[in-house]
């Protein structure tokens, strides 16, 4: 099992930066697969990111390509997500997932079994 803590959320205008922060707390936490998804007010909770535990690939959904950027430090036992050219739209609470098998394609909710408690990133215009 893994247990997960974000932070690194907050309030910011248009335009601004962010750098999210996903801490695992197991030893093997380097293993398992991560994913960042996010929940605005009103909708259902969507994909944003994801990297591979082994060869450390990622994929982004469309909306965050080329602004947002996921990595991991292996020694820190932390996912980061730095969000760039934030806009109103990416108002939401932000998730970070795990999954130590891989299962499926990690762009859906179900294809993970481990979440965090949620950070809230809030863009005005």
């Amino acid at each position: 099992q893994v247990q997960l803590v974000e932070s690194g959320g907050g309030a910011v205008q248009a335009g601004g930066s962010l750098r999210l922060s996903c801490v695992g707390s197991a030893r093997t936490f380097s293993a398992y697969h991560i994913g960042w998804f996010r929940q605005g007010p009103g909708k259902e909770r969507e994909f944003v990111t994801r990297i591979n535990a082994i060869d450390r690939s990622t994929y982004y959904a469309d909306s965050v390509k080329g602004r947002f950027t996921i990595s991991r430090d292996g020694a820190k036992n932390t996912v980061y997500l730095q969000m760039t050219s934030l806009s109103p739209e990416d108002t939401a609470v932000y998730y970070c997932a795990a999954v130590r098998v891989l299962r499926g394609t990690r762009v859906n909710v179900k294809d993970y079994d481990y979440w965090g408690q949620g950070t809230q990133v809030t863009v005005s215009s």
